[in-house]
């Protein structure tokens, strides 16, 4: 039987994320099922961290997944998090969801990730939103493209050109909306929105790795009529890339490379992967 395409992943984190991971093995009620390699469990492991939350985190082999995640969640995926309740401890296992949790379990860990004005609140949620149903479909459609077999040269161009242009329109409406200062989405403080796209911003190289004429973001002074949306962006992602929790959650390059070169090649086999080879969205 031929390898699965997936199983020559690295099977732990490494570099500053293989640290971070080794101070948080030891037992604790609040358990998070991960993998190093998903941005949706980055998504989660971000607001660990900038919340300083006590957690133990355990890392999920795709392919040898514990019976304990099994029995909160059968169908194995991460991030899921153990959650300590009462009468026993209990499962949740959507990203967005456990961020909204961690937000409201944990009221007296710093930073606040949502507004208190119930109106800018709802506002935040719209634009989290976007990014589970507008963005991250379009970097996927963008990235696992692949033209036709009777395409020629130009056709191949035009058609990822089209996607490229829905994924940076999409960044463009985002970007639009974020507080004139910032540096982040809702002002000086980091926030929900932030982290529901971070770890797709810090995997922009996968563009410029593997599809002609790369993300396509304008460098400085070259964005044309958009440059102060751009200029925007590019304050937002320094500002990103620049937190300690950033950081410390992201494994050494050589190990993402082989996957993003599969969902660039469209041979990934990840549950996104899947729906996006479907035409479906975030799944």
């Amino acid at each position: 039987m031929p390898a699965h395409p997936d199983s020559d992943l690295h099977p732990e984190a490494t570099g500053p994320a293989k640290a971070l991971v080794e101070s948080h093995r030891n037992e604790q009620p609040l358990k998070l099922y991960a993998g190093w390699f998903c941005p949706f469990v980055q998504r989660v492991w971000l607001a660990l961290e900038e919340k300083k939350i006590p957690y133990q985190y355990i890392e999920v082999n795709p392919y040898n997944k514990p019976d304990s995640l099994l029995k909160l969640n059968p169908r194995g995926l991460v991030p899921t998090l153990q959650c300590p309740t009462e009468p026993e401890p209990r499962p949740l296992y959507e990203s967005t969801v456990i961020l909204e949790y961690l937000e409201e379990a944990y009221p007296d860990h710093r930073p606040h990730f949502l507004p208190k004005d119930p109106y800018e609140r709802a506002r935040a949620r719209i634009w989290i939103d976007y990014v589970t149903s507008r963005i991250i479909p379009a970097f996927h459609r963008f990235l696992q493209y692949q033209p036709g077999d009777d395409d020629d040269d130009a056709g191949k161009r035009a058609g990822l050109d089209q996607l490229r242009r829905e994924f940076l329109h999409h960044l463009k409406v985002w970007t639009q909306e974020m507080h004139s200062e910032g540096p982040f989405f809702l002002g000086s403080e980091v926030s929900l929105p932030d982290l529901v796209l971070a770890p797709w911003a810090i995997r922009l190289w996968a563009f410029d790795e593997f599809k002609i004429g790369g993300a396509g973001i304008p460098d400085e002074g070259q964005g044309g009529e958009d440059e102060t949306t751009w200029a925007r962006w590019r304050k937002w992602l320094f500002a990103i890339n620049g937190r300690e929790s950033v950081q410390n959650t992201t494994s050494e390059m050589k190990h993402y490379m082989p996957i993003y070169k599969r969902y660039a090649d469209n041979t990934a086999q990840s549950e996104l992967a899947k729906a996006t080879r479907a035409g479906r969205g975030v799944p």
